[in-house]
């Protein structure tokens, strides 16, 4: 093995390849994946470049370093990136206030760039005398729905879905459940923190490994990350080129995979500043900041669903990089932002600017609002746009009075049948449901 390697958060499994971590999904006993030095990362290189599957080939060779993956780097990015990811200006803005447009994906949503790389990735893993390979997915939301889309109907894979029962929009689980063939939806009578445990109790569960050759699609796979470095770094500098100055993030947080990849891409030396996280009443990271104790605890249901986590995983990649509660408090900041202050901000910024937010855009404008005017006018600010408001239309619609237009690639998902399992929040009810 090169100099260049992963290693898990938890320090307790054997160091990785790229490939290796990237079909494993998870560590042994639980860690995550993290490499052991971050990669060097030439700037200049990157400021010529136009379009994420360019910007992804440069900026990531130094993960790929050594990997049977590397030669084929380009080839991935050109076929899992070739996404809008654009930064575009509010109109009516008095200061230098952004958005970063995730939502122009299949299925309306950032998670659209993670999974479609870690499909494309894994498919130039796999060999034709392996079995099946099982990719089990807790989704929040739309997690799910991005990972079945970028694995329908590939032969080599069977895509599991646990999501939590009532806890996720219509349109949403729409999206979990219309897929067939190869992907299997169950929908688990509990909170999404019940779907990550079971996700994790599978994966060391030895019984079900004898029996299945597991791999994971959320954001605790680095394959994951990776790729969603690439649209903070596209982001950052076309902040810096048109503002002379580095960009500062506020980003809906959830499982903390999305704001990982962008402590990530600052720690490389791109031009970004300020990092904030925004999150909803599920407030299991801010008193962290605030009070030094990590007290995870269960979710609870809000407006902005995806976000609805107790216990965030991607804390571990957090604190690998930043051992201590100083260190971390000096990285990042974290506001919490309840369902009333959501409906307020929908309601408030689409008369102030015309835009339209989903639920979980509209924490990241709220945090931005509550920020000093000296912090707002200093600085330029970028709002990042998690989900297509459309994917919410029973809770946008009505606070704005009007029908939000639905992309095309999400009306022809709510037109299929749905196919779904009920199950209860254990791992024998999984287990049967795997067959």
């Amino acid at each position: 093995m090169s100099d260049f390697f992963y290693v898990s958060t938890r320090g307790t499994a054997p160091h990785a390849t790229l490939s290796e971590a990237i079909a494993r999904g998870l560590a042994a006993y639980g860690g995550l994946y993290v490499p052991n030095r971050l990669p060097t990362v030439d700037r200049a290189a990157l400021k010529p470049l136009s379009g994420l599957p360019a910007l992804a080939h440069t900026a990531l060779q130094g993960f790929f370093a050594g990997d049977r993956l590397q030669p084929l780097l380009g080839e991935i990015a050109e076929a899992a990136l070739d996404l809008p990811a654009p930064t575009t200006a509010i109109a009516n803005s008095r200061h230098a206030l952004f958005v970063l447009e995730l939502f122009h994906g299949p299925t309306a949503a950032f998670k659209d760039f993670g999974a479609r790389f870690l499909a494309q990735g894994l498919q130039r893993l796999e060999t034709a005398a392996a079995p099946q390979l099982t990719i089990l997915v807790a989704t929040s939301g739309d997690t799910g729905g991005a990972v079945a889309a970028a694995f329908h109907r590939r032969p080599w894979a069977r895509v599991v879905i646990l999501y939590p029962k009532g806890l996720v929009s219509p349109r949403q689980e729409q999206q979990l459940t219309c897929w067939g063939g190869n992907v299997a939806s169950l929908r688990v009578d509990g909170t999404f923190d019940d779907c990550q445990r079971l996700v994790k109790e599978a994966f060391v569960d030895a019984s079900l490994n004898r029996r299945y050759r597991f791999s994971s699609a959320n954001s605790i796979n680095i394959g994951r990350l990776l790729p969603q470095m690439v649209y903070y770094i596209a982001s950052s500098l076309e902040i810096e080129q048109r503002t002379g100055s580095r960009a500062n993030f506020i980003i809906p947080a959830g499982n903390l995979g999305n704001a990982f990849a962008a402590v990530w891409a600052r720690a490389l030396g791109l031009p970004i500043d300020r990092i904030i996280l925004a999150h909803n009443a599920n407030r299991t990271v801010p008193d962290y900041l605030q009070t030094g104790e990590w007290r995870p605890r269960p979710s609870i249901a809000t407006l902005a669903s995806a976000m609805d986590v107790g216990n965030p995983s991607n804390m571990e990649r957090l604190r690998a990089l930043y051992p201590t509660l100083e260190a971390l408090r000096g990285q990042l900041g974290a506001e919490s932002v309840d369902d009333a202050a959501i409906r307020a901000r929908i309601r408030e910024d689409y008369r102030r600017y015309g835009r339209e937010w989903c639920p979980h855009t509209a924490t990241a404008a709220e945090v931005y609002s509550r920020l000093p005017e000296k912090e707002r006018s200093a600085r330029p600010w970028v709002l990042v746009a998690t989900a297509h408001p459309a994917k919410f239309n029973e809770i946008v619609e009505p606070l704005l009075g009007k029908t939000i237009d639905v992309p095309e690639s999400l009306a022809l998902l709510l037109r299929l049948p749905q196919e779904l399992t009920d199950i209860e929040p254990n791992l024998t009810a999984l287990a049967g449901a795997l067959g």
